[in-house]
């Protein structure tokens, strides 16, 4: 499943003719569904290092979409935000997306599509687990 999920994202990148990295929307994802995150738990949730992260936000805060701030309990650590402009660039790549598998989906019966969005409330229910450290 999860090699078919990444193959459709390729899929759509190409034929969107999106040629930002995934990692980017990686982390305009992750921002969106939550809080302010540090360098480091970005990292951590996007499976790169804390360098490569650190990198990323650079390019990411240079075109508006994220801003950062200094962590109010420890000026040491940087807080990562998205921006309104991030907001709708994410919105923007997911509509983009959309209109270019529709048509790969079109065909399907109704039960192919409660089963598919079964199985997207099931995955999505498994990943909130594992984020937050919860056993369901």
């Amino acid at each position: 499943m999860v090699l078919s999920v990444n193959a459709l994202g390729r899929i759509a990148a190409q034929e969107a003719r999106n040629d930002a990295p995934s990692a980017q929307w990686r982390v305009l994802s992750i921002l969106e569904a939550g809080d302010t995150q540090r360098v480091g738990a970005l990292a951590l949730a996007a499976r790169t290092t804390q360098p490569g992260m650190t990198r990323l936000l650079g390019d990411l805060e240079r075109a508006s979409l994220i801003e950062r701030s200094t962590d109010p309990e420890d000026s040491r650590a940087t807080l990562v935000s998205i921006t309104e402009e991030g907001g709708r660039t994410l919105r923007a790549w997911r509509a983009d997306f959309r209109a270019v598998l529709a048509p790969r989906f079109a065909a399907l019966s109704d039960d192919d599509w409660q089963a598919l969005t079964r199985a997207a409330e099931i995955l999505h229910e498994r990943s909130t687990a594992e984020q937050t450290g919860a056993q369901q």
